[in-house]
């Protein structure tokens, strides 16, 4: 056994980043499986996202069969277990959404694999592959052991590994569909998509955070300001959602949405797991908080140890002043 398999994930003719998020994170442990990285990909007319795979990994195997041209678990479950037992892998990776969480269970009882769930990272002790996962959201990270030889399957955790500019060319191979029977018991119906609200926050370029720390609602006026100066929109921690003062489609984190601004304002924000791990893949983050042993301050490129009703005055007089030089 061998190599790496990674479930590649799409959605609506769009591949999907955790996709690229995975091969990133197997490439760093490829020499210790003891072979290539293989992205799997299954859908219809996805040659493509075929050529976008290839950048990050050595090799891409795709089923080009209108059986996959929507999402199938059950589908995906036979197309896998085939693709593993001929393959005969060390490590499979499915991401940790959705779609993977309702493939990888079964996938993993079916073939008998041991099983990590929501991976967020992966360390080499002793020579040995050892998953990292959290635990009380987010205070205790535990490292993971895996038993026997393989095949071993891990859910990746969304934007837990950092993706750069592609610096591979992977041979690209199509294959036969490995489901040549047609699919019972399940089929797709419809694709609903969740209600974006007024405004989309994965869209936004400037992203100004707001956590607990603002106080009270009445402060929000203060924190628009600074994103009209900013050019920004306002997105806010679960305790400002929860609290009413925001609407959850301007929630950040695990049961909000995962954003990747070009710039990532938080203010007032402590920086909790369940926050942190919805904003971390942000190319610039800007922490203000008066507490300088804030978690968020381990994922800031920029921190401001301060009031924030000190600085955010200061920041919106300074960013007006700029603008009108």
């Amino acid at each position: 056994m061998s190599g790496i398999l990674v479930f590649a994930e799409h959605r609506r003719g769009e591949l999907r980043d955790v996709s690229l998020e995975m091969l990133v994170a197997a490439a760093n442990v490829a020499p210790q499986a003891g072979g290539e990285v293989t992205a799997v990909l299954m859908g219809s007319h996805v040659d493509g996202m075929a050529e976008k795979l290839a950048g990050y990994c050595d090799k891409v195997l795709y089923v080009d069969d209108a059986k996959f041209e929507n999402f199938n678990a059950k589908a995906y479950q036979m197309a896998m277990s085939a693709l593993i037992k001929e393959r005969q892998p060390q490590l499979v990776f499915v991401p940790h959404t959705a779609q993977g969480v309702d493939v990888a269970p079964a996938l993993a009882v079916e073939l008998d694999m041991p099983y990590v769930t929501d991976v967020m990272g992966l360390s080499v002790v002793d020579g040995a592959l050892r998953p990292v996962r959290s635990y009380y959201q987010g205070k205790l990270n535990a490292d993971y052991a895996l038993k026997g030889e393989g095949p071993c399957l891990l859910t990746i955790r969304e934007s837990s590994f950092v993706v750069g500019a592609p610096e591979k060319k992977g041979a690209i191979e199509k294959i036969a569909s490995p489901v040549a029977e047609d699919v019972v018991g399940r089929r797709f119906i419809e694709y609903l998509e969740a209600a974006v609200g007024d405004v989309d926050i994965t869209q936004a370029d400037i992203l100004v955070s707001v956590g607990r720390g603002i106080k009270e609602p009445a402060n929000l006026a203060m924190i628009q300001e600074l994103a009209d100066a900013l050019g920004a929109t306002i997105s806010a921690s679960r305790a400002v959602v929860d609290a009413g003062w925001l609407p959850h489609e301007r929630q950040v984190g695990t049961s909000g949405k995962t954003v990747k601004p070009k710039v990532y304002l938080a203010i007032g924000i402590s920086g909790a797991f369940e926050h942190v791990a919805g904003m971390k893949g942000s190319k610039n983050i800007i922490a203000i908080n008066k507490d300088p042993n804030a978690p968020i301050f381990t994922v800031a490129t920029y921190g401001i140890v301060d009031d924030l009703f000190k600085v955010v005055p200061k920041l919106i007089e300074e960013i007006k002043n700029l603008k009108a030089s």
